[in-house]
């Protein structure tokens, strides 16, 4: 699941991941995602924006591990901070990775992630 208010992102984000064969849903919002996830048993990792406007990431990823703690979920934005990792790792994150992201790096950590969702 990909989580983010940048439409021309998520969309490439999700054609170029869905080419390396997995099988991808998007959110333009935290909210969104919150929704996708109750009606989508099977999204073993999300990934989600920091800055969004209303939920923002950190909010969406304190919820979703409230709605579904086995999901595994990944912090992707382009104003890293030191604080905003902490907190996500507080809460959960597997990963705090940096925008623009390298296409290789968030394909292995999303299967790492997934692999460590089917471990459980």
């Amino acid at each position: 699941l990909l989580v983010d208010d940048e439409a021309g992102l998520t969309a490439i984000l999700a054609k170029r991941l869905s080419a390396r064969g997995l099988a991808v849903k998007t959110a333009a919002s935290g909210e969104e995602g919150l929704a996708v996830l109750r009606d989508a048993p099977d999204v073993g990792v999300a990934v989600l924006d920091i800055n969004m406007p209303g939920m923002d990431g950190l909010e969406t990823l304190r919820e979703l591990k409230a709605l579904r703690p086995d999901v595994e979920a990944l912090i992707l934005t382009g104003y890293p901070s030191v604080e905003g990792a902490l907190e996500g790792m507080r809460l959960g994150a597997y990963e705090f990775l940096s925008k623009p992201c390298d296409m290789e790096e968030l394909h292995a950590r999303v299967l790492e992630a997934l692999a460590r969702a089917d471990a459980r």
